[in-house]
């Protein structure tokens, strides 16, 4: 059973594109482009490791010119990266870039695919990356990926023979695309798939190629390029009004949480790709050379293609409902074809073609943004017909209910027609949640349930209507998914997805409390009710050596949506521990343990994500000095908020408000991690940073790219970034100066301040610097040469200047005691009695 409602809600997945934005509603030119698009049954796959590896511009021309149905397969979701407008990261950096890039596909045409791997962050070596990643499971994936999208082409992203020279998941996706190639097609292999899917053989396989490949353009245009073929991906598209590379850039400016959003480019631009493998070419200059992209690639395809391409050559752009007798006519041959594959597509694909140009308008929306199960809500839905056609409406059927609600009445020419209907959610029905992060994951791998999810961008939404619709005589079922529409005086329209939360969510008010003594905090609780009337009571797991009181509280909340706050006490022990402590809502004998987190970013669709509500607690032994702290953000981070556990008072600078005035009362000033890559206004108050430092003041600079500086004197002596970084979390720590002030005040300093440290080490650390600076630590990953430049102090005038790539910004989130230590004594640098740093 659950089986066939997966296969259901798989189909209904590619049709809901649109799931919480503005419904897309085709124009004419739009239309004719559907059309063009239909008649070319060839596909392209394009592979990579992450969100932003992608090459919009070779996928946009694939989609747009070639018009073959073209996707992308991340193996990633980009979990491991930073993320430059909120912050998240993690888990839920990799819900934000799964959106931005189905934002992207929207706009090149493209689809979007993945797999389990997960990004555990950077990696020299394929080989780290897939032992971590497991790479029989990712291979299978890839392999899957291939059999259910069954391309033609495919290309890859990044070169599979550059092993140690690049990122280990950019070489890693070529070589995992390679030997998938010829395993798609072998019945020997990943065969519990073939319960779901078919034998696949790709046509051929490709590497897109560049200069950047070879170090220069000089470089790349000395080489023989025989067995590349070349495109020009700056056409111009007179329907579009814009040319590719102009879609590409928009689409590629949706990587927003990455900093990628940038101006438009035109004109004439060469890309390239290399034969690797598959089927040998003769014309340069067609990829599809042997393949049969016409409807004559199926049986019984040349009568739709009589009908299509008449339409096609024909096209009325001022009335496209004049075609729809020829279009319904096409829509019956295709569901007698015999090639399940290409019906599927096809069928998506002509069903929307008929829907815009009858110029029918098929909404349902709820009059709640979510509900939880057994929930009552009322839905609206809208119907209208802006042609001249004869449209029915026989029935409709909620996925909600066992039958269809009959109607058997006709679609008047623009007569909108409306209907209300109460719905009861079904108790079993699941949670909106990305399927992917149901259950546990190990650091490489996402633990998915079924294979039939395996891959899917979202959860397949499960609230939806069947319309049941007659037109021109023909039956044609029409899906649309329960939404939310709304609208706001400053916004206007707004549109959400309906989404299944739970009678109540509870969540913790940090991440992580750090305890520098055995004396007792208070930590609050927020309960959010889901439904009205919530009754329970609330408890807290918590370690054993730990105590909390009281044992439980009474929850009581009246309304839907209204939230409770409560207090718990939490008592450390006498010595140093760790653990974590969880807020458990009981109501009527269940346990609600999740938090509900909304992610509302404008350039994606809003997103609710359940994950557990729990938080670090940590008793360690940490001193400070000085308490006041100013804080000049950068790209997302919760360094801010981790200082104030260990009972710092930060205040968060603006740009604006940089000035010798603002400073002078600051014990030292931290700047946020990329802070002068993102931050323009740096480079006209850089100088009273650095007049604070000299001053007196303790400055403290966080990671930042050597790419797009916005400033001339990051520092004021000579400081070189590089691209150095040490991706092992446990890369061994040597002290280069161990009685270095900085190592030693107000905290002792030793190797165990490093041990469970997340990730990394740090990154981008300086590689060159002047002898004003001393070096304090030094750690290398496997195989090379050591790298000293993660954290770096100078006297500068009265004050200290200090410049660190450790990756604070990962360690403070996860509770790594060490981290806090050692962070309190950089902002305690030149306080310490008697000691000196030194020149």
């Amino acid at each position: 059973m659950h089986q066939i409602k997966i296969c259901i809600l798989l189909l209904l997945s590619s049709i809901f594109t649109l799931q919480a934005q503005q419904p897309k509603k085709l124009n004419a030119s739009e239309i004719y482009e559907a059309v063009q698009k239909l008649n070319v049954l060839g596909s392209v796959l394009y592979i990579a490791a992450h969100p932003d590896d992608e090459n919009t511009r070779l996928i946009s021309y694939m989609s747009n010119h070639v018009k073959a149905r073209t996707a992308y397969l991340s193996l990633t979701r980009g979990d491991g990266g930073q993320n430059l407008i909120g912050p998240e990261i993690r888990e839920l950096l990799g819900v934000i870039r799964t959106q931005e890039l189905l934002a992207a596909r929207r706009v090149d045409g493209g689809e979007q695919r993945f797999t389990r791997a997960n990004d555990f962050g950077y990696s020299k070596h394929p080989d780290e990356t897939l032992e971590i990643w497991n790479k029989d499971d990712v291979l299978a994936d890839v392999v899957w990926a291939i059999r259910e999208f069954k391309p033609d082409i495919i290309i890859n992203r990044f070169d599979h023979r550059r092993a140690g020279q690049t990122h280990g998941h950019h070489t890693s996706s070529a070589m995992l695309s390679m030997e998938a190639f010829d395993l798609a097609n072998d019945a020997t292999k990943y065969s519990s798939q073939l319960e779901l899917t078919e034998l696949w053989q790709p046509k051929r396989l490709f590497y897109n190629t560049s200069w950047w490949r070879y170090g220069s353009q000089d470089a790349f245009d000395k080489i023989d390029k025989t067995n590349m073929v070349s495109f020009d991906v700056g056409v111009y598209y007179p329907t579009k009004g814009m040319s590719n590379n102009e879609l590409a850039s928009i689409a590629s400016s949706q990587h927003l949480c990455q900093g990628f959003g940038r101006v438009t480019t035109r004109g004439s631009q060469q890309e390239y790709i290399e034969f690797l493998k598959g089927d040998p070419l003769t014309n340069d200059k067609n990829i599809f050379e042997g393949i049969d992209t016409s409807w004559n690639r199926i049986e019984d395809g040349q009568a739709i293609a009589n009908i299509m391409t008449a339409i096609e050559s024909d096209f009325n752009f001022v009335n496209p409902a004049s075609h729809l007798p020829q279009l319904l006519e096409a829509y019956k041959l295709l569901q007698n074809v015999k090639n399940k594959h290409w019906k599927v597509i096809k069928t998506k694909e002509l069903k929307t073609i008929i829907e815009a140009c009858a110029g029918l308008y098929l909404e349902v929306s709820s009059n709640t943004p979510h509900a939880t199960p057994n929930a009552k809500i009322d839905l609206k839905m809208e119907l209208l017909n802006r042609s001249d056609s004869n449209i029915n409406l026989i029935s409709y059927n909620l996925s909600t209910l066992q039958k269809g609600i009959a109607k058997n009445m006709v679609l008047s020419t623009n007569q909108r027609v409306n209907f209300n209907e109460g719905i009861s959610i079904p108790n079993d029905m699941a949670y909106t949640a990305p399927y992917w992060l149901n259950n546990q994951s190990s650091l490489g791998m996402y633990a998915v349930e079924y294979q039939d999810l395996v891959g899917l961008p979202e959860t397949p939404r499960a609230v939806f209507v069947d319309f049941n619709l007659n037109i021109e005589g023909t039956p044609i079922i029409i899906t649309k998914p329960v939404i939310y529409r709304y609208s706001k005086p400053d916004k206007g329209e707004l549109y959400r997805p309906f989404e299944i939360i739970p009678e109540v969510s509870v969540r913790i008010s940090d991440k992580v409390f750090i305890f520098d003594n055995d004396q007792q905090k208070e930590i609050e609780v927020t309960v959010k009710a889901g439904r009205d009337a919530i009754e329970g009571f609330i408890k807290m797991a918590y370690p054993d050596d730990w105590s909390v009181y009281p044992q439980k509280q009474m929850i009581a909340i009246a309304n839907k949506g209204d939230i409770q706050k409560v207090v718990f006490t939490i008592v450390p022990p006498k010595n140093k521990s760790e653990g974590l402590i969880t807020p458990m809502v009981n109501l009527n004998g269940y346990f609600y343990t999740d938090e509900l987190i909304e992610i509302d970013y404008a350039h994606i669709p809003f997103q609710t994500v359940l994950m557990p509500s729990e938080s670090k607690v940590v008793r360690l032994d940490i001193k400070t000095n000085g308490t006041n702290i100013g804080y000049i953000e950068g790209a997302g981070d919760v360094v801010p908020e981790s200082l104030r556990q260990i009972g710092y008072d930060v205040t968060v600078i603006r740009p604006e408000q940089i000035s010798p005035e603002n400073l002078v009362n600051f014990d030292a000033i931290v700047v946020g991690i990329r802070a002068y890559n993102i931050v323009d206004a740096l480079k006209f108050k850089q100088k009273f940073l650095l007049d604070y430092v000299n001053e007196g003041g303790n400055l403290i600079i966080q990671y930042n790219t050597s790419r797009g500086i916005k400033v001339d004197n990051l520092s004021p002596f000579n400081l070189k970034l590089s691209r150095d970084r040490v991706t092992d979390e446990n890369a061994l720590v040597r002290m280069l100066d161990p009685n270095h002030p900085i190592l030693n005040y107000p905290n002792k300093i030793t190797i165990q301040d490093f041990e469970g440290w997340v990730q990394e080490r740090g990154l981008y650390f300086p590689n060159e610097w002047s002898e004003e600076f001393t070096p304090l630590l030094a750690f290398n990953d496997k195989g090379e040469s050591s790298k000293e430049g993660s954290l770096l102090v100078a006297k500068y005038g009265k004050g200290n200047y200090i410049y660190t790539g450790l990756s604070f910004f990962r360690e403070f989130p996860a509770g790594v005691s060490g981290a806090y230590r050692l962070f309190a004594n950089l902002l305690s640098a030149g306080k310490e009695p008697k000691m000196q740093l030194k020149n």
